[in-house]
């Protein structure tokens, strides 16, 4: 075994109350792949602080290989003194290290490096932050919720970056999918204590269940013993009184370690305030359209949502998905085409920017809209203290400003609001942002369990699968053109029926070209007709490999030149130079070979 490059040993830390970290351990080795996962307000994000140096514990050790470099992509980056999201980037670079690599990721990010990164959108923000820290490629790479406002395309990339990343990874992520390719152990951060699995994350529910289960065990031992010390307490035959005096200590000691354990934190328990039934066509979309300057948002389309429909959007940033949501919903006019809204719709909207969230606001006044302690949650008068512990908070936090929470408490909060306001459609836009594991579950069961009708943009293809009736996607998602088209099912669902259909499209090509080439004029085979190539002919099939060989050694030269990892930073030009002559190389190496190939079939044909 390796030995760390990073530990952490017995940290604990509190603000006041229950600890937040209790003696948490925690360890990296070269290659590892951890996923730290644990509740929202569990201390994840805290602790990884903690091992680059940003929070300083209150008791526990931290070691860190000297040698080592750490590099941490956080929640909120910040961009304050960079004029460019390169000079962003760069800043971030260390000695030695490779500046055409940022290049290369800015690019694979969809940023040309030119963006001020004050106008930069959520998005955006997100794939400058992860450029500047996955450059580097530094010994360790901490990622704290990494996939939160990419697109899906971008959240696959980034997969494979990480799979064939030399640096060890360290993630909080909600993303089970992204979890599950990528993570090779797990730390759960449960109650301020840590435990790692030396497995991938697709494991840790099943393990995760079975620690629970044994723990409940263990405290059920642990209160049948008490019981029996009690009754010999109370029945026992005397006997010495120092025996009998160490005894009632070992009671005292049992009784406290029961009182002070402390179990799991519980499930939330909530379902969505249900409105009066809507009418059975819920929105009626025809030939509709929207256009921005020269680009094409929606291109004409048409779609028939009726009750209990739970819709899927999906599609890179930028395709449309938010515009065309607003159509659906009414809120945006169509260029052309008509919309129409059903009867009777009460209209719940979780927005992905949680614009109408005033971090100044307490979670009581948030909750009630200001209109005293009390709420109607699903027809029933309920005092907030109440209704927040169904979503996990203590009564305690009523007078607690929102900018005290973390993301993810936030995200719950906003989650416990939604969930308050009677609804027959629910709008939820990027939903799964910030939320834990259990959460996210309960959403699924919320919306999987909803009578009326859900609309929801998400990039978690899990939840996708788990939750959506049909699933709305752009035709080109590579360059979208404005065209969608509504596919049965889930994200793996739509996956499957584009592959299906890519494969019919190169068949019925395939078929055609045969029939063509078939039905050709006899005079278009002429050398068939002769029965032997032409002298021409003849000199090409000999000398095409020579020149295909002379071409491939070009090629390597190059590619040995640009391997110098200098080369961009002493000579731009020349490097600019030789990606362009590689290019042009590569092109002419692939007309040559397809030319040699036609001249090889012919020449078969006429021997055969």
């Amino acid at each position: 075994m390796a030995p760390p490059i990073l530990k952490l040993d017995d940290i604990r830390l509190s603000f006041g109350g229950t600890p937040l970290l209790d003696g948490a351990n925690f360890q990296v080795e070269p290659g590892d792949r951890i996923c730290l996962v644990g509740r929202n307000g569990s201390g994840k994000s805290t602790l990884m602080k903690i091992a680059v140096g940003l929070v300083e514990a209150q008791s526990g050790e931290v070691f860190r290989h000297p040698s080592s470099t750490i590099r941490y992509l956080e929640q909120a980056p910040d961009f304050a003194g960079y004029t460019t999201v390169q000079a962003y980037c760069e800043a971030g670079l260390g000695p030695g290290d490779d500046p055409y690599r940022v290049t290369y990721l800015l690019s694979h990010l969809g940023l040309t490096g030119e963006e001020d990164p004050r106008r930069l959108s959520g998005g955006e923000a997100r794939r400058a932050a992860l450029a500047r820290v996955m450059a580097p490629e530094p010994d360790i790479l901490m990622l704290d919720e990494p996939t939160n406002h990419l697109d899906l395309p971008t959240i696959e990339w980034l997969e494979g970056e990480m799979l064939k990343s030399r640096s060890a990874l360290v993630l909080i992520s909600h993303d089970r999918r992204f979890l599950e390719k990528v993570s090779t152990a797990v730390v759960w951060l449960d109650r301020g204590t840590s435990r790692r699995m030396d497995r991938g994350f697709a494991h840790f529910e099943a393990w995760r269940d079975e620690v629970l289960e044994a723990e409940e065990l263990e405290q059920h031992k642990l209160g049948r013993q008490i019981e029996r010390e009690e009754h010999w307490l109370r029945y026992g035959v005397t006997a010495r009184r120092k025996r009998n005096m160490r005894r009632l200590g070992e009671l005292q000691s049992l009784r406290a370690e029961y009182r002070g354990h402390r179990g799991p934190q519980g499930t939330i328990q909530a379902s969505a305030t249900e409105g009066k039934e809507s009418g059975k066509l819920v929105i009626e979309a025809e030939a509709i359209t929207k256009r921005y300057e020269e680009r094409q948002i929606v291109a004409p389309f048409s779609i028939r949502v009726h009750r209990g429909d739970c819709i899927g959007l999906v599609g890179p940033n930028g395709a449309g998905k938010t515009t065309l949501l607003k159509m659906l919903t009414g809120q945006l006019e169509p260029d052309s085409g008509t919309i129409k809204l059903g009867t009777n719709l009460e209209i719940a909207t979780l927005d992905q920017k949680r614009e109408d969230l005033n971090l100044d606001d307490t979670l009581s006044h948030y909750l009630t809209d200001g209109r005293g302690e009390n709420l109607l949650v699903n027809g029933e008068q309920r005092h907030v203290a109440g209704y927040m512990k169904d979503f996990l908070f203590q009564p305690e936090q009523m007078r607690t400003p929102i900018r005290n929470l973390s993301g993810g408490e936030r995200a719950r909060l906003i989650l416990a609001r939604i969930m308050a306001r009677p609804s027959n459609l629910l709008i939820l836009d990027e939903p799964t942002n910030d939320l834990d594991i259990e959460t996210l579950d309960l959403l699924q069961e919320i919306v999987s369990g909803f009578s009326g009708t859900v609309i929801l943009v998400s990039h978690d293809r899990d939840f996708l699968d788990r939750t959506v009736t049909s699933t709305i996607a752009p035709a080109n998602p590579e360059a979208p053109d404005g065209r969608w088209i509504e596919y049965a099912g889930g994200y793996t669902d739509m996956m499957a029926q584009r592959k299906g259909a890519l494969e019919e499209k190169r068949k019925a090509e395939k078929e055609k070209a045969k029939a063509e080439a078939a039905s050709a004029p006899a005079q278009a085979s002429t050398p068939k007709a002769q029965g032997k190539l032409s002298y021409k002919q003849k000199f090409a099939l000999e000398n095409l490999p020579k020149e295909m060989d002379k071409i491939g050694k070009d090629i390597a030269a190059r590619e040995a030149k640009m391997a110098d990892p200098n080369l961009f930073t002493k000579d731009p030009a020349a490097f600019n130079r030789l990606a362009s002559e590689m290019e042009a190389l590569r092109t002419k190496l692939t007309a040559i070979e397809e030319e040699w190939l036609e001249l090889e079939m012919l020449r078969e044909e006429l021997e055969g």
